[in-house]
């Protein structure tokens, strides 16, 4: 059996008591002297196989509009290229409850059309997010960082003017929480919480995004955006830590798995997309590139999401029946065979500040689980004469299309379950989820930060990201109670009970946990393949001459 990765884990920067964290100095790329830099500095990235769904940061939700996303606007808080926390926007913070947050920023950063970032930039965009009206995907994620009145305020029942963010000047930002967090400072570096220039947003409405509307307080300026074909970024001179970025250029290209390989080996990409190596492609490119393919761990879970809510799926006996009888061993080793990690559960098991161990059922043989499975489905009124038949919905890439054929393989092998495959692109299949136009989804999570609650959270009843509809009281006052402890070691165990609960449930079905796997050019200097989320800003990046 595969033994899962350890990570390397980073510190969440946990324990704020009573302290305030000071700026260091490793920002931007770390040029060693004995390296001879290109002459010209442009970088070409691999961002996908499809088109992204806009540059919002309250309207999109997936990985590859974070990676574009994360180079034009900055955080308070960001991480270096290991994952650790770093200061931002922010120069340093302080708290002597964990409940009341004060924020520095910097006097130097400034908007790219040159007005300066303060900390009313910050109280319009949090608002902005919670606001009914704005339907965010992650608005539950302020949520979920217990914002005060971020919940009342989500549900239509208190005015944004009531979140707890107050600017108590230009340049001091106060963050109240309804109750104590002590792990605040891990959870903002995602774009839910960056600022937002109002007076952009006011002017230009929805087109705000368009390039020459774009206003960013990143180190990258928004310049060429052609739907389909490419992004493009360039170097913003007005970045307060524009003296050390090196890249002046970079251009983030939508392309399916085989054709962005194609592309990279003809010399036009010079990193691929994190995880998205073809299948048929990866024992080639390990045999003739190995100093090129990277491989590393990746804070991420490949599931299937069952729409709980469904008339059929609501079955409990139906949902057990369907995970017992998937066997995750065949489509790690034989459908994939890259080395990911059959899963027994949500939360990877590498991830900071929780010890998860298999389920009982992960430890069975798969005869075991098949006997059992089609035992359940007899119960619920399926048979060989009358085999339950569901729809499995899954976005366009050829990875996700071979795991489809796959299980509808397995499952009509091990249970006699018939099962109906619909492809949809990105935009469309992400519509289709939040509408609960599904009974099964292929999914998958990446960690926003690295604590179990940024997969756990997830799974609460009313957060935006529920598309799994996955409705227990007796789940969200885990989590409820989990949040309102700061002892981590207590914590921990009650992590343990909720995934257990998740599990009993059988909310979701655990495919594999990812790996990061991407090929890069030996021209491309700073890259370190070990951060946990592979939250990679072109700033920490250079160009190595040939």
């Amino acid at each position: 059996m595969t033994k899962p990765f350890k990570l390397n884990k980073s510190k969440l920067l946990m324990s704020m008591v009573l302290s305030s964290f000071i700026g260091v100095s490793s920002h931007a790329a770390n040029v060693p002297e004995n390296v001879k830099l290109a002459k010209v500095q442009e970088l070409v990235r691999g961002n996908g196989g499809d088109e992204i769904q806009g540059l919002d940061p309250h309207k999109v939700e997936g990985v590859p509009e974070h990676q574009v996303i994360n180079n034009l606007i900055e955080t308070l808080v960001i991480t270096d290229p290991n994952g650790n926390l770093i200061p931002g926007n922010a120069t340093h913070w302080e708290t002597t409850d964990n409940m009341t947050w004060t924020f520095h920023l910097r006097p130097e950063a400034k908007w790219s059309n040159g007005d300066p970032v303060t900390a009313h930039d910050y109280v319009f965009a949090w608002r902005r997010i919670v606001t009914p009206e704005t339907a965010s995907p992650y608005a539950s994620y302020l949520e979920y960082a217990h914002i005060l009145n971020a919940a009342e305020i989500i549900a239509g029942n208190a005015k944004p003017d009531t979140l707890g963010i107050k600017a108590i000047d230009d340049l001091t930002l106060q963050v109240t929480l309804s109750t104590p967090l002590s792990y605040l400072p891990a959870m903002l570096p995602h774009y839910a919480l960056a600022p937002l220039h109002q007076k952009t947003i006011e002017q230009h409405g929805d087109a705000w995004t368009k390039p020459g509307n774009f206003v960013g307080n990143a180190a990258y300026n928004l310049s060429e955006w052609v739907t389909n074909e490419k992004i493009v970024l360039t170097r913003n001179p007005l970045y307060w830590d524009n003296d050390k970025t090196v890249i002046e250029k970079v251009t983030f290209i939508p392309a399916q798995p085989n054709s962005e390989i194609q592309r990279y080996r003809a010399g036009e990409i010079d990193m691929t997309y994190g995880g998205g190596i073809p299948i048929e492609l990866f024992a080639k490119l390990k045999k003739e590139l190995p100093d090129e393919l990277k491989i590393g761990p990746l804070l991420c879970s490949y599931y299937l999401e069952i729409n709980n809510q469904d008339e059929v799926m609501k079955n409990p006996l139906v949902r057990e029946a369907l995970k017992l009888g998937t066997d995750q061993k065949i489509i790690t080793d034989k459908v994939l065979a890259k080395g990911q990690i059959p899963a027994w559960g949500f939360t990877p098991p590498s991830i900071n500040g929780v010890d998860l161990e298999p389920h009982a059922w992960y430890n069975e043989t798969q005869e075991e689980r098949n006997e059992r499975a089609i035992k359940l489905l007899e119960q619920a009124g399926y048979t060989k004469d009358n085999p339950l038949k569901v729809q499995f919905l899954y976005n366009t890439s050829d990875i996700h299309q071979k795991v489809a054929v796959a299980l509808r393989q397995i499952w009509k092998k091990n249970i006699g379950v018939d099962v109906e495959l619909v492809n949809q692109e990105w935009k469309t299949f992400l519509d289709s989820r939040h509408n609960g136009n599904h009974q099964i989804a292929r999914s998958g999570w990446c960690a926003d930060y690295n604590e179990a609650t940024s997969f756990l959270n997830t799974m609460v009843s009313n957060s935006s990201n529920n598309t799994a509809f996955y409705k227990s009281d007796e789940f969200d006052a885990l989590i409820k109670s989990a949040v309102n402890n700061s002892n981590e070691s207590e914590r921990n165990k009650i992590y343990q009970e909720a995934e257990k609960l998740l599990d009993k449930d059988s909310a979701i079905i655990p495919i594999y946990y990812y790996i990061n796997d991407r090929m890069i050019k030996p021209h491309v200097g700073g890259y370190t393949n070990s951060h946990p989320t592979d939250s990679i800003f072109v700033k920490d990046l250079y160009i190595i001459d040939k």
